[in-house]
């Protein structure tokens, strides 16, 4: 499935959803990424949520092809030169031998793959696992699930809480 919503593409999300109503994808995963995307039928939130200067927390899982060192995650943490500009500061724990968790609060290009990529490393496998207080959970790949009001209730307080 591909994160867009133009029907010329065989494999787009919306058709692959068959969501009843119109919905759109806010932010989107690229073609070699897993894991979290939230759907929605409500505009105004899709701004509210991917605005860089609102610092949303997205998390990810990250494997690469070789073992990481303790400069790749210092590095990693306190920003690399890409798309001709630094990126913030981020949170990088190692959790194996060749994988990482990362936290941004910024969503640029393929920014996860760039960044190990200008540190000597590729991403064997990127999953996002979190968007601000929604949890990708143990939500089996290609399915989905409507957010729970409790979900709801506390993305609408910490979009109204940046305002």
């Amino acid at each position: 499935m591909t994160c867009t919503t133009d029907k010329r593409d065989p494999s787009n999300i919306i058709d692959y959803i068959g969501f009843p109503q119109r919905i759109f994808p806010i932010g989107r995963l690229d073609k070699d990424s897993t894991g979290l995307i939230l759907m929605t039928n409500d505009g105004d939130i899709v701004n509210d949520i991917l605005r860089e200067r609102y610092g949303h927390e997205k998390e990810y899982l990250v494997s690469v092809n070789r073992p990481i060192t303790q400069e790749f995650v210092k590095s990693m943490s306190s920003g690399v030169r890409i798309l001709d500009r630094l990126t913030k500061p981020c949170t990088v724990e190692k959790i194996g031998k060749g994988s990482f968790r990362i936290i941004l609060t910024q969503g640029l290009n393929r920014q996860i793959r760039r960044m190990t990529k200008v540190l000597g490393y590729s991403v064997v496998r990127l999953q996002r696992i979190r968007i601000m207080n929604i949890h990708l959970g143990n939500l089996p790949e290609s399915r989905w699930r409507h957010l729970t009001q409790q979900e709801m209730a506390d993305l609408r307080a910490q979009i109204r809480d940046q305002s």
